[in-house]
């Protein structure tokens, strides 16, 4: 079925106001809610609401804690979320990194002890909505061993990028460091479906299409050593600059019970100054340079919305329920 995104935002607002979570918090992941299914990625859009509401229950997450905000230096904002969810701590500090980004020409936001932030591009199209560049950190629970391994060290580790334009992102990309995001193999295990080989390897190591099978075993990095560097920095930019959690320590994100989350999202926020035509020149050369291969695009670019996404009808009757 199709439904609007007025009424997907009203309905997850409701749904985790019914769990516990206090007004404007729950406004704040309900828009995330939102923007997710707007763009299409169902993963992090009603998909999510439901662990957001058994978590609510259970304590894992605050839906009524206060953000508290605080400038160590003058290029860094720093947000404790208080065991709360990402998205009103982030709204909390945003404001005052973006003044800190004009002021030094760059600054860090870090939004530390958070619930997962489920979308990391949702919050660095923020900041290049703001005329900044945005890139972000953040990690997960161990799902990824390194190259050869079978050891779970690694979360998903996203890294987010928006570079801003005119009227739209001139990029805009959001990529786990693992070979796949996680979602994908849990939507893939409640379908019925195999996975690709090289998404993931079985508990002994051995390379695997059976997505129960990955589960018990570990995701693998993306083009191997390379993904596995960069997750390691990510790694080192979320917990080890927000003081948080590893990934090893951090028990499956949607567990229902459980510890909180008590993860970073760490951002830069970068000031191209008031004349962005050089962001403009370059992207308007590359443009040109692609004109010859139509299948090829910079991220973001072509991005499709929709103001009435289909919602799966099952998916659709467990939401309205969560809502009362």
């Amino acid at each position: 079925m199709k439904k609007s995104l007025d009424e997907i935002e009203s309905t997850s607002h409701a749904a985790l106001a019914a769990h516990g979570a206090a007004d404007w918090q729950s406004r704040e992941v309900a828009r995330a809610i939102r923007r997710a299914e707007e763009t299409g990625n169902i993963i992090c859009g009603l998909y999510y609401l439901e662990s957001y509401c058994q978590q609510l229950v259970s304590g894992r997450v605050s839906g009524t804690v206060e953000p508290e905000v605080s400038r160590s230096r003058s290029g860094v904002v720093e947000v404790d979320a208080g065991q709360g969810f990402a998205q009103p701590a982030f709204s909390k500090g945003m404001p005052i990194a973006v003044s800190a980004a004009r002021e030094n020409g760059i600054a860090l936001l870090k939004v530390s002890h958070a619930h997962t932030c489920t979308s990391l591009g949702y919050f660095t199209e923020q900041i290049a909505a703001n005329g900044l560049i945005g890139i972000g950190f953040t990690n997960a629970s161990a799902i990824v061993s390194g190259p050869g391994g079978k050891t779970p060290v690694l979360g998903t580790n996203p890294i987010a990028i928006t570079v801003p334009g005119d009227n739209a992102p001139l990029m805009h990309a959001d990529f786990s460091t693992a070979a796949v995001a996680l979602g994908k193999i849990t939507m893939a295990k409640a379908a019925g479906e195999t996975i690709p080989l090289g998404w993931a390897v079985d508990e002994d190591g051995n390379p695997t299409t059976d997505p129960s099978a990955a589960l018990g075993g570990s995701l693998v990095g993306a083009a191997g050593y390379k993904g596995w560097a960069l997750g390691l920095l990510v790694e080192f930019l979320a917990a080890g600059l927000g003081g948080t959690r590893l990934s090893l320590e951090t028990k499956a994100i949607k567990l229902p019970e459980g510890p909180s989350h008590d993860l970073t999202q760490t951002y830069i926020l970068i000031d191209p100054d008031t004349d962005q035509s050089g962001l403009q020149n370059v992207s308007d050369r590359l443009a040109e340079a692609l004109a010859s291969d139509p299948e090829v695009r910079i991220p973001g670019a072509r991005r499709r919305t929709s103001q009435e996404p289909e919602i799966n009808d099952a998916l659709w009757e467990k939401v309205t329920a969560l809502a009362g």
